[in-house]
Formats: structure tokens, sequence, C-alpha cells
């Protein structure tokens, strides 16, 4: 278990490179974009949980790209959910959100979605940055399974190539 979150304790000045890297990627504050949605659908199927989503840690927020099961587009950052998982390489797991001190007190387990089980991937670029996750969420606490948590791996994977193809885009319309 992870004693400090990466992401809060982080220098600032890699915490700037990070940021600009979501940035450059030009996704957050735009409408959700097909690629996207069908990796969270796709996402909720193969693990079977109620909500998915693909998304990007900004400075004051965490913005969902794409939600399958909710229609918010942007939640806070507090530790505990996206904004930890993007302090690791590997899938970072909540079995039971209620009773780990990760996520204890964190909103999306106190307020009304009443959050559980959650397991998200990063979103990590080619140069290193992780920007954002895909995540699977349920309202009651699992035990997912090593092959889901695979495939949370590769949808992440899937979803960095995309940005790649995206900024090649942004890019040529220069």
């Amino acid at each position: 278990m992870v004693d400090t979150y990466e992401y809060l304790d982080s220098p600032p000045a890699e915490e700037a490179r990070r940021l600009a890297a979501v940035r450059r990627y030009q996704l957050v504050d735009r409408p959700v974009e097909p690629a996207y949605d069908r990796i969270a659908h796709i996402a909720a199927t193969i693990v079977d949980t109620p909500i998915a989503s693909v998304t990007m840690v900004e400075e004051n927020r965490v913005w969902l790209a794409a939600c399958y099961g909710l229609t918010v587009r942007e939640i806070g950052n507090e530790p505990g959910l996206c904004a930890s998982a993007i302090g690791q390489d590997g899938v970072y797991v909540v079995r039971n959100a209620a009773k780990d001190p990760r996520t204890v007190a964190h909103p999306l387990v106190t307020g009304e979605l009443k959050l559980r089980f959650y397991a998200a991937a990063p979103i990590r670029t080619r140069d290193g940055f992780r920007l954002g996750t895909v995540n699977v969420i349920d309202r009651k606490p699992r035990d997912p399974e090593q092959k889901h948590l695979k495939s949370l791996e590769y949808l992440a994977e899937i979803v960095a190539d995309e940005l790649e193809l995206r900024l090649m885009a942004i890019r040529g319309a220069r």
C-alpha cells in the first residue's frame, strides 16, 4: 500500500511538465469523442461495472473525456482515486473504498455516488507522463480478476496511441 501520493507530493517543476503534456493533446473542455466513449464502454463491459471513464487529471480537477454510466464531465482531484492512480505505473485498485484509508473520506465515497470499487490504469505518454486514467467503478466492493486489470492496462495504452494520433493531427493542422 502507498503511504504518499506521488501526484500531490511531486516537485512543482515536474508537475508543471505533466500539466503541459495534458494540455498539448487539447482534450480537456472538449465534447466527448467517439473513440474515448467506446473505450469507456468497453472497459465497463469487460469488468462488468456500471461505470467507467477515460480521464485527464488537471491541476484542480479531473476531466472526464468520456464516461459510461455517469453524466458528469468533471470531478474534484482529491487524493485516493484518479489523482492517486496517476502516481504509479501499474493498475491502481481500491477493493472497498468505504474501508480503504486512501479513499474513506473521498467525496465520491461518502457522497451520493457511494463508490466502493475503483480500478484504474494510468494513461502514459511516450515521453513518460501519466495524464489520466482508464477506470472502472462500482457501488459495491469487488475483488477484480487479473485479466480484467490487464485489460484496463491495454485500454489505457490504446488511449495513449489515440492521443498520439490526435497530436499529429493537431500539429498537421498548424
